[in-house]
């Protein structure tokens, strides 16, 4: 037998005389150490990179989202406006209250039309505020505007959005949003 061999692991193999064959070191023995600080650090450093890249596009995605959500809570009170005005011949509401309900009695005043979060005002990181603009002789809303705006800029939104008794939604980049403002496509 050749004393002098080496195994995978760089390390000398020895002979069993007993056995009459060579033996390789076990790798997982005492003698054995684990990993490296260096390794160890190596590979926590690049799990903060990773993280460094993911974390500003999981914000943004998450923006889009809640501003996505604002639209289509602002098409859902434009939608139920339409429909409280067709169904009480009262004109619009005076506000989001109305419009929402507990479901089981519906009248002019708990017409069930949207959800009690969208009607408590905040929905999805941006705040909805609810305003008259115009009234007839009898007191009955002609009209309103909704504008919905980011509960924290640059965090839970980014673009402030705006809709009247048209049902065009408008928005802004940089301030509330208005009737002279661009509509969303």
């Amino acid at each position: 037998m050749n004393r002098g061999m080496l195994s995978r692991a760089g390390e000398a193999a020895t002979e069993d005389p007993i056995m009459n064959r060579t033996t390789k070191p076990d790798r997982f023995s005492r003698g054995t150490r684990g990993f490296t600080l260096i390794e160890l650090l190596s590979v926590v450093a690049i799990i903060l990179v990773i993280a460094a890249l993911a974390i500003p596009n999981l914000l943004k995605a998450k923006m889009r989202m809640n501003e996505a959500s604002a639209v289509s809570s602002l098409r859902t009170i434009s939608s139920s406006e339409l429909v409280y005005s067709i169904v009480y011949g009262a004109g619009f509401t005076d506000g989001l209250a109305k419009l929402s309900g507990n479901g089981v009695v519906v009248n002019p005043n708990n017409a069930g039309l949207i959800d009690t979060i969208l009607a408590g005002g905040t929905k999805s990181g941006y705040v909805f505020t609810f305003t008259v603009l115009s009234t007839d002789p009898s007191g009955q809303v002609q009209a309103y505007c909704v504008n919905a705006d980011p509960l924290v800029p640059s965090s839970s939104g980014e673009r402030h959005f705006y809709v009247d008794q048209t049902s065009v939604i408008r928005f802004n980049d940089s301030a509330s949003a208005g009737s002279g403002d661009m509509p969303i496509h």
